[in-house]
């Protein structure tokens, strides 16, 4: 039978950088907290503006706007005491209104 040794004793028992200082660091489970590691793929400009691509070309621009959208400008609209349109937005023209309701133009 194998003799374990006793809770706090043995080899790893005690063990610290300063135990093994000629071992070579282990950078294999280090995590990139650096700024950059995190920063979004594609940042808001530094105006503060809405996203970097023209509405006008997203390819998806066409389609019916998104729940997300209408609740938003519905928000926004009651804010600032305005209507929104009857008929139906797409996409880039929601986009376009959301941003002409939050700069105030």
């Amino acid at each position: 039978m194998a003799r374990v040794p006793a809770v706090g004793h043995g080899y790893w028992a005690g063990m610290s950088a300063s135990n093994d200082d000629n071992a070579p660091e282990r950078t294999d489970n280090l995590v990139d907290t650096s700024a950059a590691a995190h920063a979004p793929a594609d940042p808001l400009p530094a105006d503060g503006g809405s996203a970097v691509k023209d509405p006008d070309d997203w390819t998806t621009g066409d389609e019916p706007m998104t729940d997300a959208q209408r609740s938003y400008l519905q928000t926004l609209a009651q804010q600032q005491g305005k209507q929104l349109p009857a008929d139906p937005l797409t996409k880039a023209e929601a986009s376009k209104l959301i941003d002409s309701l939050r700069t105030g133009s």
